[in-house]
């Protein structure tokens, strides 16, 4: 009924008669239930154990699988050798030894927002790259390390122990919460450890790491080839950039790090068709919620959250574009907001997708029957989704109020937070002095008030993020709401921002200071706007907030024993969700069907120029450093720059090594598909892929347009000369 995706041997023999017919003999072979060339039967649609993904702990990767589907059975020694070569970073991506001498693979955009805080004066390291031709010059790269993950211990017994001597939802919660803190702290000394909760809390694992603190730059690229097509391209394929950066670590003694576990670099890459496992750290996913929740994500949650940043681009966006001075700053701060809005349009897609959804409650369905057909497991679980569904009901009934009140501090008008600041003051004021917090106490306190200041250093962006937060609120509370009339009266857009203006008193500097010099009092009855709004929101928040962590304590315990009941039921023959630990995915380098064409397994340098002309040869959004806008003697065009994998991966994979049977690099993880983002709730296989930049392309930047020599000899020897 649910079949496991079969192998592609017999597509491998046709591709050797006819030249390109393994990309079309593979895709046509991938078990979907759904084409665009067949009207949609949801009443057919059924789930699949691939929903679940492929993203395995090292302590349970289904090694059956992996010899089924592509005649190789990795040795336990094989597995040790790629854990121990991968990294996770501290920037929330992954990494990878790529030499015994310390050398690690990451992402550009990695490291991206901190490359302007060790550049030296006359760099712009952003724009142009760095390379440190000598060991002496590679830059220390303070703020930043990497952990190894050196061992994994199973403490489920001890934290679901824990968890039992609680009476209700709240104080399983903390007891849980009290265990995880006492188990990591009881760590190997000189080691870091965390405990990992998978099958929401249906397993704990003990993770001990080496963590590597001095990290150094090696080489990093210009911006622009790491993020050709920038926003735009973002979550999609075909894709033509290079998204890499080399760091080394150093030990106490300030000596290259030596580690015997790295992977080789491979020369020219995968095949189409070709098996690779990516080594990395997914961030989250919710694959093993239940239904009533994901319709709560998909009716409430996820919508606002989306509303929020699609504002915040406009902003961003808009300031971005009337300042090309500064376009290699702004780009970040704007690449930031747009991956967040890309991402939740994406999973805002993906749960209004009929198809998705009915592949969840069927899954759902099949539990609910095996239940019942249980007596023992009727008797510990039969509550579970009655408790999830009044948890959730919670949550919808609540779910407006509190998005729309909650003031999120990325993003927000500087009034605004003055506004907070303001009535902060005003209620320690009206505290007996030895309550008072440490700002507020008489040595402190003419700091703090001449921090109350009505000055704005660009009032331009100011406006637009005024107008955006109006725009987010008229948009989630309503256009008729009073919160919309409280805080803008009534206005959006350039109207709201023109309304705080004229009528805040926290836009003035006069009136600012009239009112501190009146006192708390005065501040906490003032007809201010934005005062008027905090001074609600925290009481809104108040009145709601018990509720809702109420309502989320006891989904967290119902998920807990979902995620348990699943672990029973499939005895790990499906993974847990993401939960920023370490996994292995397995796949192959694939294309897929998309908007009624084929997309390419691989892609070349022929279409990075392609996208330049194209589009005019701007610099935003597909254009090209100088050094870029010339095919360099000797390059190949034909030579692949990315690729496109049936991996599974998430966000926090970004940085992760794709590699071989062979323990060699063919890639470096940098994206997801659009398709891709769906994946936090279900994977998909026959159009959700990994996108990963090239390893013989990358090569061949590095020889014929860098010209980073020493680097090259590393990589290929797999050791520094």
């Amino acid at each position: 009924m649910h079949p496991d995706l079969p192998t592609l041997r017999p597509c491998r023999a046709a591709a050797a008669l006819f030249s390109g017919a393994l990309l079309i003999c593979a895709i046509t072979t991938l078990n979907a239930q759904r084409s665009i060339y067949e009207p949609l039967k949801i009443e057919e649609t059924t789930y699949s154990p691939e929903d679940f993904g492929s993203m395995w702990t090292f302590d349970a990767v289904p090694l059956d699988r992996f010899e089924a589907r592509y005649d190789f059975r990795p040795a336990e020694e094989w597995l040790e050798d790629v854990r121990l070569s991968a990294l996770e970073f501290s920037t929330g991506c992954s990494a990878s030894f790529v030499s015994e001498n310390g050398l690690i693979m990451t992402n550009h955009h990695c490291i991206r927002g901190a490359l302007p805080r060790i550049q030296q004066e006359g760099e712009n390291i952003q724009r142009d790259g760095f390379y440190a031709t000598s060991q002496s010059d590679e830059r220390p790269f303070p703020g930043i390390f990497a952990d190894q993950l050196v061992e994994i211990r199973d403490v489920t017994a001890e934290v679901h122990a824990a968890m039992a001597a609680g009476q209700t939802d709240d104080e399983k919660i903390k007891l849980r919460d009290q265990k995880i803190g006492e188990i990591a702290k009881g760590c190997k000394e000189g080691f870091h450890c965390r405990v990992i909760t998978l099958y929401n809390g249906g397993k704990f694992s003990l993770h001990t790491y080496r963590r590597y603190n001095d990290l150094r730059l090696v080489m990093a690229p210009d911006v622009q080839i790491t993020a050709t097509g920038w926003d735009w391209d973002n979550f999609t394929y075909p894709r033509y950039e290079l998204d890499f950066a080399f760091l080394r670590a150093y030990d106490e003694n300030g000596q290259p790090v030596q580690s015997p576990h790295f992977f080789q670099w491979s020369r020219k890459g995968a095949a189409d068709g070709e098996p690779v496992f990516v080594i990395g750290r997914p961030g989250n996913t919710d694959r093993l919620l239940s239904y009533s929740e994901l319709e709560y994500y998909r009716d409430i949650r996820n919508p606002g959250i989306l509303n929020l940043f699609n504002e915040l681009y406009q902003a961003y966006y808009q300031y971005f574009r009337s300042h090309p001075e500064r376009e290699a700053e702004l780009l970040s701060q704007l690449l930031s907001v747009a991956n967040t809005r890309k991402v939740y349009a994406g999973l805002n897609l993906a749960l209004n997708d009929p198809y998705l959804m009915a592949k969840k409650k069927d899954f759902e369905e099949v539990l609910r029957k095996k239940l019942e057909e249980d007596e023992k497991l009727q008797k510990e679980y039969g509550e579970l989704w009655k408790k999830t569904d009044e948890a959730v009901d919670s949550l919808r009934k609540y779910g407006t109020a509190f998005r729309a009140n909650f003031i999120l501090g990325f993003g927000r008008p500087a009034h605004l937070k003055l506004a907070q600041d303001l009535v902060d003051y005003a209620e320690q004021m009206k505290l007996p002095e030895n309550q008072r917090e440490d700002d507020f106490q008489p040595e402190s306190l003419e700091e703090t008030k001449a921090g109350l200041r009505a000055e704005f250093a660009d009032i331009a962006f100011e406006k637009l993020l005024i107008a955006a937060h109006a725009n987010f609120l008229g948009k989630v509370a309503g256009k008729d709401s009073e919160l919309l009339k409280m805080a803008y009266g009534g206005y959006m857009g350039q109207g709201a921002a023109n309304f705080i203006m004229e009528k805040s008193t926290v836009a003035s500097p006069e009136r600012l200071k009239a009112l501190l010099e009146e006192g708390p009092d005065a501040i906490l009855s003032s007809d201010d706007p934005y005062i008027r709004f905090v001074l609600h929101s925290r009481k809104r928040l108040e009145e709601i907030n018990p509720v809702l962590q109420g309502a989320q304590n006891t989904l967290e315990v119902q998920n807990q024993r979902l995620g348990r009941l699943i672990f029973e039921l499939f005895g790990g023959a499906t993974p847990p969700d993401a939960t920023s630990s370490l996994r292995i995915s397995d796949g192959r380098v694939l294309g897929y069907e998309y908007n009624g064409t084929l997309a390419p397994a691989k892609t070349t340098y022929y279409g990075l120029w392609d996208r330049y002309y194209s589009f005019g040869q701007a610099s935003y959004p597909w254009g090209l450093h100088e050094r870029w806008k010339t095919p360099p003697p000797g390059l190949d065009l034909s030579v692949p720059i990315c690729f496109a994998s049936t991996n599974d991966i998430v966000g926090g994979n970004s940085g992760s090594a794709l590699i071989n049977q062979r323990g060699e690099v063919v890639g470096l993880a940098h994206d997801g598909n659009l398709e891709s983002i769906a994946g936090g709730y279900a994977f998909l296989p026959e159009a959700n892929r990994t996108i990963a930049t090239d390893s013989w392309g990358l090569m061949e930047a590095l020889k014929l347009v860098y010209k980073t020599d020493r680097l090259v000899k590393e990589l290929e020897a797999g050791k520094m000369e």
